[in-house]
């Protein structure tokens, strides 16, 4: 039906047609017919349109600059978008799930996953001294234990270590049942022997402590009050899971059984712990023998059946006098009640036949004896190799880092780490330019870890492409790292050394010595490139061609030279006054080592890179280095910056305050006798060398022979035990850098660049060049030098050193230090 509209308007609200077309027309319009607008309005009202305008575009750029900032805070912590290298962990590699890898202690073991277990031992004389008791757990050099160090250890399977003490001796020894899909089986054995010359040490007391990340609880089996017989427990990557003690006497030896259960915040807090209870239950009791307390208010624990307590630390302490013996076996539950247990005679059994193997191993790839070595130099060899295989941890958390864009220092991503660490005493954590070192000799015993290692590494970078040059990430390494060193810049670099183990592990493919492995270099290129790029963007000079180390202090007085601690070489001598302008010749020869790696890895793989075979061909042209670092004066390769060659450090007084009662404090500080100019920086060592050292002088250039004579010059680096690092002609020979800072890097003998000088000796010996036939005699008597001093010190103090004295010899620094100072033992099998 047709809707029907009245004449007004529809119920729609709208006019007919024909309504509209009888409305009266507008009048045409005219400017006479509006009243004028105000100049004052339309100004005024132009004037609010622009601030509403303005502010509206702060807002905008206050919100982009808001979100930029935030960008660039968390450039440092974002993770490169890469495929990562590790792609298996934890119990996807059986082999390698259990082991030593708590290598700051003098005994301990963990699982390799971030939510596992830990074990450790801790031990001390009944005897107390000055109101206090010494107890070993963390390795110190300061405990003053005579010598610990593994004897034999094969990286996954087996380990013997002795420990000498002051009156007594502890030998650890642990073996690997693996199979089952928990990790297999682990298996210790804790001796402890009197001395010949004091058969009767006294009563010591033995602790061995099982602790628990992340959801866990342990359930002990005590009897006869506090004889710990199992413990059974509980954890999110192991499941099911028991520990058994068997204490062996031979005689009344045993005097007291004890334990501790608690909840220890993290393995940082076990030793405190431990002797907090010792205190309040000593106090309490008032016993003779020195020993834990029963744990007393169970109620403070959460509980888990009728005799099972959510704890996540169990100790257990045997006080004896020796001679004692313990064995402490771990089964999982994929395990349980298994046929054979590594235990009693059958764990001797199994141990020497790992010893065995390990032997025989080291002989198919050292060839010592071929060599004829005596076989107490051989000795050290293997501690070498064994305790840089047990100095093998596993670490998990994140590192304290900070950019120019961060305010205050900022937390890397939780990340896990497999790594060597220098020293198990003073560096047990993950230093990177150490690492690539360290896996020139783990390359050759294993190279399984050594891709694991590196992958770990990788997998640490960021999208900077950076990586922290020094790994402290957990609660356990922080706690033994002053504050000033916690901090990682996202400036400063560390040398690629990486890139040494590249290079060997394809040389060793390209011969048939280990099995083509396409995958893995395909699966580490990526990141290597990310990383190389980083180091052209952030680490050039002034002028194409040069590198300057990042993390110089320009504005301090109170160092004699400041430091240059991205280089590794920390306090080795260069230019006086830090500028834009330095040329830094050791960076700019690893990263000439890095592009020519790249370019033989992607040749290797099919996938050839221009750009990087390029870049290595114009950095190791020989007139272009020349040039850029060659000095005319010093006749050697130098350094180039902005330096005096006239300052040294003077003690005065502080002026006098008026009013203050104080004693007049006095300082240290660096005077400047001569203006400094731009020049090369002429002093003769390490530095000067890295041409030679990374093997980029042509054989035919005339500069190797004048470095192959100043090399044996016993006024510059040449000495009965190895190079110097620094030239006794330099002024800044044996000098402290500040009141309290000792000569370093000036004059001692490091291990590292020794190596790397004995391998540049052999490659150009064996290479055709009119100097072959001198660097073959010194590659000859360096080598010779080099090695027999390190065996005689380690016969001598039961170490191995992190430098060596010039004049004598002797040990120096940290010990023990075998991270890059187990170089040696390539040298004597001279595999380079």
């Amino acid at each position: 039906m047709a809707r029907q509209v009245s004449g007004g308007s529809s119920r729609l609200g709208f006019q007919s047609r024909e309504n509209r077309s009888n409305r009266p027309k507008k009048a045409a319009y005219s400017p006479r017919s509006v009243k004028p607008r105000s100049p004052f309005l339309d100004k005024w009202n132009n004037k609010i349109a622009i601030f509403v305008a303005f502010n509206i575009i702060v807002v905008i750029l206050s919100i982009v600059y808001f979100f930029y900032q935030h960008h660039l805070e968390n450039l440092v912590i974002t993770p490169l978008n890469l495929p990562p290298v590790i792609t298996k962990s934890g119990l996807d590699v059986p082999t390698r799930y259990w082991g030593t890898y708590r290598p700051g202690t003098y005994f301990g073991m963990r699982t390799r996953s971030p939510k596992g277990l830990s074990t450790g031992i801790m031990w001390f004389t009944q005897k107390v001294v000055n109101n206090r008791i010494d107890i070993r757990h963390w390795c110190d050099q300061w405990d003053n234990v005579n010598q610990y160090t593994w004897l034999e250890h094969d990286g996954e399977n087996f380990g013997i270590q002795k420990i000498q003490d002051k009156d007594y001796f502890l030998v650890t020894s642990f073996v690997k049942q693996v199979g089952g899909d928990h990790g297999g089986d682990v298996s210790v054995k804790i001796s402890v022997r009197p001395k010949e010359f004091n058969p009767s040490p006294g009563p010591v007391s033995l602790m061995f402590y099982v602790h628990a990340t992340g959801d866990a609880w342990f359930d002990p089996l005590v009897v006869n009050e506090g004889h710990l017989r199992s413990i059974d427990g509980y954890t999110e990557s192991l499941g099911n899971f028991s520990f058994f003690f068997k204490e062996l006497e031979t005689s009344k030896t045993i005097l007291k059984y004890n334990y501790l259960t608690a909840d220890a915040p993290s393995l940082a807090h076990v030793k405190e712990m431990v002797m907090r209870h010792h205190a309040l239950f000593q106090a309490k009791e008032r016993v003779q023998l020195q020993i834990l307390g029963l744990i007393g208010d169970a109620a403070a624990y959460t509980k888990k059946s009728e005799h099972t307590y959510k704890v996540n630390l169990v100790v257990y302490q045997v006080t004896f006098v020796p001679p004692f013996e313990m064995e402490i076996f771990f089964e999982s539950a994929s395990f349980k009640n298994r046929a054979v247990k590594f235990i009693g005679n059958v764990y001797n059994h199994e141990l020497d036949n790992y010893m065995r193997n390990f032997e025989e191993k080291f002989e198919s790839i050292f060839k010592l004896r071929e060599k004829k070595y005596h076989p107490f130099d051989i000795k050290p060899a293997y501690a070498a190799l064994s305790n840089l295989l047990g100095g093998i941890g596993y670490f998990y958390g994140s590192s304290l880092v900070q950019s120019v864009h961060n305010k205050d220092p900022v937390s890397y991503w939780n990340a896990p780490l497999y790594t060597a660490v220098p020293s198990r005493s003073f560096f047990p954590r993950g230093f990177l330019w150490d690492e690539g070192f360290h896996n020139l000799l783990i390359l050759e015993w294993n190279p399984e870890i050594t891709k694991e290692v590196i992958g770990h590494w990788l997998d640490l970078m960021n999208i900077e492409g950076w990586i922290p040059r020094e790994q402290i990430l957990d609660a356990e390494a922080r706690e033994r790292v002053p504050a000033e060193f916690i901090v990682q810049k996202n400036s400063n670099a560390n040398p690629p050394t990486f890139f040494l183990t590249l290079e060997r592990f394809l040389y060793k493919m390209k011969v048939g010595s280990f099995p083509k492995d396409v995958v893995f270099l395909k699966n580490v290129l990526p990141r290597l490139k990310v990383w190389f790029d980083w180091f052209n963007k952030t680490q050039t000079g002034m002028l194409p061609g040069t590198y300057r180390w990042r993390g110089r202090d320009a504005h301090t007085d109170l160092e004699l030279n400041p430091k240059t601690l991205s280089s590794g070489l920390d306090d080795y001598p260069r230019a006086t006054h830090p500028t834009i302008d330095e040329r830094h010749l050791d960076l700019r020869c690893w990263i000439a080592l890095a592009a020519g790696v790249l370019a033989d890895i992607g040749d290797y793989i099919g996938e050839p890179m221009k750009r990087h075979r390029e870049t290595h061909l114009y950095l190791t042209d020989n007139k272009l280095l020349d040039e850029l670092h060659w000095s005319a004066e010093s006749l050697s390769y130098s350094d180039y910056g902005f330096h005096s060659r006239s300052v040294k450090l003077v003690k005065e007084k502080l002026p006098y305050v008026v009013g203050s009662h104080a004693a007049p404090q006095m300082v240290t500080h660096r005077v400047v006798n001569e203006e400094p100019t731009l020049q090369f920086v002429d002093n003769f060592g390490y530095i000067s060398l890295f041409p030679f050292l990374l093997k980029m002088i042509d054989a035919d250039n005339p500069k190797l022979n004048k470095i192959l004579t100043d090399l044996r010059n016993p006024k510059l680096l040449w000495t009965n035990f190895g190079l110097r690092s620094l030239a006794k002609t330099s002024p800044y020979y044996l000098k402290h850098n500040t009141e309290h800072d000792p000569p370093y890097w000036r004059g001692s003998i490091w291990i590292n660049i020794n190596f790397l000088a004995t391998r540049a000796l052999h490659y150009y010996s064996q290479v055709e060049g009119p100097y072959k036939n001198i660097a073959k005699k010194l590659y000859t008597d360096l080598r010779a030098n080099v090695v027999s001093n390190i065996i005689k010190e380690y016969k001598r103090t039961g170490f191995i050193w992190e430098q060596y004295d010039d004049e004598t010899g002797n040990g120096k620094g940290v010990h023990p230090f075998t991270g890059w100072s187990s170089l040696f033992v390539l040298m004597m099998g001279e595999l380079y």
